[in-house]
């Protein structure tokens, strides 16, 4: 039997418990942040209480509003229990919206190791199936980013270091740039959904 790894943002417990109840995680990873509030603090209880005995539980630290350390967290998280064996379903129910695009943006940048992506309404807990996005640029683009966020800005660097013609750069640098991965036009910055993109 797969063990399921079960990732999940919480503020209200409902749509933590649905998902343990339907999903059967042999895991859980609780995503939560220093100085959590009260009734987080609580659900998070409970949801140790209850489950405790049979499920590992496990709390992340991680940050309420990055959104790219959250995704930075969640990439790591999924690519640990992926490398014990373990399927990884990420719930991005409850919490602050901030976090849960950051654990659904860390879904996206693992997509081939994620099996699903769930939200569970809070007017009847019907589970909604996300679809497993990924950000899909070539390893090329991924190093000219990799470059821009070391603080290389000049297109002759960027060419020189990624060992590709000054031309090439201009166009990945253009296509980047459409992406809205990157910004600027002489010099480059990497904005926030390109520092996702090469988590």
């Amino acid at each position: 039997m797969t063990n399921i790894t079960l990732i999940t943002t919480i503020y209200a417990l409902e749509p933590v418990v649905f998902c343990v109840t339907r999903l059967s995680p042999s895991k859980i990873i609780i995503l939560t942040e220093e100085n959590t509030i009260d009734k987080k603090t609580r659900a998070e209880q409970i949801i140790i209480d209850t489950f405790g005995k049979v499920i590992e539980i496990e709390k992340k630290i991680t940050s309420l509003y990055d959104t790219v350390r959250v995704a930075q967290d969640v990439s790591n998280l999924i690519e640990q229990e992926h490398a014990r064996g373990n399927q990884i379903m990420i719930n991005v129910s409850g919490g602050r919206k901030p976090q849960a695009f950051g654990a659904l943006f860390g879904a996206y940048t693992r997509s081939d190791m994620v099996k699903r992506i769930v939200y569970v309404t809070e007017e009847d807990n019907t589970i909604i199936d996300f679809p497993i996005l990924s950000f899909n640029i070539s390893d090329t683009k991924k190093v000219i980013l990799e470059q821009i966020r070391a603080g290389v800005t000049s297109v002759a660097a960027i060419a020189v270091n990624v060992g590709i013609s000054k031309g090439m750069a201009y166009n990945h640098l253009r296509e980047l740039k459409a992406m809205g991965y990157i910004t600027g036009e002489d010099g480059y910055s990497i904005t926030d959904a390109g520092k996702i993109a090469v988590i």
